[in-house]
């Protein structure tokens, strides 16, 4: 080997039958070649692409390895130059270094970050078939701006079903079910239909920040309603609220579930005050350790507006979800759209009925509770193995690593990328100053294979911090 040149030539066998990672095995022998004296000081290595290229692993494999071999002071990086052996260990902490001179583009990342379903386990034929029974519906001359009647009545029992919500079916006399274009379309309307410009709503703090903006763009005033692991804490709402938007079933960052005793303070706290329980249950289909506690449109449906929406369970292509509302925001739901005009599409809306009538909506849900346990068993049974703290509760898509400060959220993020993996901060869900760091981690939008290839790697970078 030249000097200068990278050493393609590594002696190294990794066992894919092993019980040892290949990152940790492709560590051991490059350390061994050095300590051997195969590698010497000087020697540059080959970018994790190509190195994974020649061995025949996931680039997940050789980032982690590299990144082990930088904190122990084996390896150092030159910016534009490439990774190179040193002859020892510096003296202090480790320095980040940059493995490779460029980052790879978005495309090539593995998504890991939450807010995706899982759409790669829709049954394409149910998905097909679904689609050829909507198109044989006559096209529509007015909109229903309500929704259609098929699709209310569908939502409905898929409440009573999943959600244990009972709610009058659409055929009946002014059913509290609605259509909506997704969650935040429904929180939109909502607000602009029965709130005023300057009014105050509260947010969870972490939370749900596209909620945030949109309802700033409506004029409103926003304010932190403060979290713990359980969720909302009620009694941190501030006074004068006129409405407060929350996530009960799964609290949108940290993923706690509201205990029975805060959903009843809340709902009582709404009668008392006068204020709205915006409810967003974006993902509360997809609890796989316990039956889900009660909705809270089911302990106080004159003072709570539940919405849902198709794009967590099922995909975001359909563009449909659902309001249940008291009768004076429903109207005024209505009112708002006969006025402008706005409605949700009916194309969606009669694919979820196809979906829901063949019972394939009902076996989707079934197979992604079953496929959520698995990937979430096996994230946690690796981080904590390690040591390391997981938050958020048996449920959703997605859980929450913490991380110590700022800065190692900061590191973390950057190397994940560097490594190919898209990752989620917790900093960027606050309002205000951060009060929680870490990793918000998603496992919906992967393949099996990317995320058993990504956790070694979020392992190793994650216990850095500690």
């Amino acid at each position: 080997m030249t000097r200068g040149e990278p050493a393609t030539e590594i002696p190294v066998s990794l066992d894919r039958g092993a019980g040892t990672p290949l990152a940790v095995q492709l560590a051991d022998a490059l350390r061994a070649a050095a300590v051997d004296g195969l590698l010497r000081a000087g020697d540059r290595l080959p970018a994790t692409r190509r190195l994974a290229a020649h061995l025949g692993v996931s680039r997940t494999v050789t980032t982690a390895a590299y990144e082990q071999l930088h904190a122990e002071g084996w390896l150092t990086g030159r910016h534009g130059s490439g990774t190179y052996v040193t002859t020892s260990p510096p003296s202090g902490a480790a320095q980040e270094t940059t493995v490779d001179a460029a980052e790879p583009e978005v495309g090539e990342l593995v998504d890991l970050t939450p807010g995706a379903p899982w759409s790669e386990g829709i049954d394409r034929a149910a998905w097909r078939r679904a689609w050829r029974a909507a198109a044989e519906v006559p096209p529509m001359t007015r909109p229903r701006r309500a929704g259609l009647p098929e699709y209310r009545a569908a939502v409905a029992e898929h409440l009573l079903r999943h959600r244990g919500l009972a709610v009058p079916r659409a055929h009946e006399v002014d059913s509290p079910v609605i259509a909506t274009a997704g969650t935040t379309a429904g929180l939109v309307e909502t607000v602009r239909a029965v709130l005023r410009p300057g009014d105050v709503v509260a947010v969870e703090e972490p939370g749900y920040q596209r909620a945030v903006s949109a309802l700033l763009a409506a004029g409103l005033r926003v304010v932190p309603a403060p979290v713990d692991g359980d969720g909302l804490l009620v009694d941190r709402v501030p006074a004068g609220v006129r409405a407060v938007y929350c996530s009960p079933a799964h609290q949108y960052p940290l993923g706690g579930r509201l205990p029975a005793a805060r959903r009843v303070a809340l709902v009582e706290r709404a009668r008392h005050d006068g204020f709205l329980v915006i409810e967003d249950d974006y993902d509360g289909e997809l609890r796989y350790d316990v039956a889900p506690l009660p909705l809270l449109a089911a302990l106080a449906p004159e003072h709570v507006v539940h919405l849902g929406t198709t794009s967590k369970i099922l995909t975001p292509t359909l563009g449909v979800g659902w309001m249940v509302a008291p009768g004076s925001v429903r109207r005024a739901v209505l009112d708002a759209r006969d006025r402008s005009g706005v409605g949700p599409a009916a194309a969606g809306q009669r694919v979820l009925v196809e979906l829901a009538r063949h019972g394939d909506l009902g076996r989707h849900l079934r197979r992604t509770r079953r496929e959520f346990a698995r990937r979430r068993g096996a994230l946690v049974e690796a981080f904590t193995s390690a040591g390391l703290p997981v938050l958020g509760d048996e449920a959703g898509a997605h859980l929450v690593l913490p991380l110590p400060s700022a800065a190692e959220e900061q590191r973390v993020i950057g190397s994940a990328r560097r490594a190919g993996l898209a990752l989620d901060g917790l900093g960027r869900h606050h309002q205000g100053p951060a009060g929680h760091y870490g990793i918000a981690l998603g496992y919906a939008a992967c393949s099996p294979r990317e995320l058993a290839s990504a956790i070694p790697v979020l392992t190793h970078l994650v216990a850095r911090a500690w």
